[in-house]
């Protein structure tokens, strides 16, 4: 139950920049839409979570009143490292996972259209079981990209990756492919799928892991 709107999660984080209330809050809206509100396990949601972010003002700096500035962006900086890092270590404890997979997708018409694809491709059990087994089937994530309900989506258009290995180009099978990088690149513990649309300027990431026998059996022998 880790999606959507920050999973389900009590979390708490405190700076001494004296900030006032308004800036505070559009800055913890900010940096939540990056982080704990593109993680997901298994696509379940959340009955219950809360992320508070505050501001001492110990530190004695004047009061960041408006955007803009450096300490502002220094602000903002810090701040989305920091809650990038507490989503990902979400994702790293999921249950039974053994792979920390980054679904990054390209080239869409709107942010909208880019975040129905990565968790499309998040989401599929199909998935997440290959790369569990280290099978690089790159048929599945066509699929899941192809019913993730983005409209007019051409499929001889687009072009997926493994890490820096090109699986699909154009719709098919890259001719430059063979099963023995995608193999290697399926050992390793932290892999990310990079899909390219062709459809516009837009980009955005989804973080989840695989799915293992564990995942089963914890949430199986699970009673509430």
């Amino acid at each position: 139950m880790i999606r959507p709107n920050m999973a389900t999660m009590l979390g708490y984080v405190a700076t001494d920049a004296a900030v006032s209330a308004d800036v505070l809050q559009a800055l913890l809206r900010e940096v939540v839409e990056g982080s704990f509100n593109r993680i997901t396990i298994d696509g379940d949601t959340s009955t219950n979570d809360a992320c508070v972010l505050i501001a001492t003002g110990r530190a004695g700096n004047a009061p960041v009143t408006a955007a803009g500035g450096a300490l502002y962006q220094a602000l903002r900086d810090v701040l989305a490292r920091v809650f990038l890092r507490l989503a990902q270590l979400i994702v790293r404890d999921g249950e039974g996972a053994t792979k920390f997979m980054t679904v990054r997708v390209e080239g869409g018409g709107n942010i909208g259209e880019c975040c129905d694809v990565a968790y499309a491709v998040a989401h599929s059990p199909l998935i997440k079981t290959a790369f569990f087994a280290s099978d690089p089937n790159w048929g599945r994530i066509l699929a899941a990209i192809g019913r993730s309900g983005v409209p007019g989506l051409d499929v001889s258009k687009i072009n997926v990756w493994l890490d820096d290995v090109l699986l699909c180009e154009n719709g098919g099978a890259a001719a430059s492919y063979t099963e023995a990088q995608g193999a290697a690149v399926m050992q390793q513990p932290e892999i990310t799928i990079r899909i390219d649309l062709g459809r516009g300027d837009f980009a955005d990431t989804v973080w989840t892991c695989d799915f293992s026998y564990d995942y089963v059996k914890i949430n199986a022998d699970y009673r509430s």
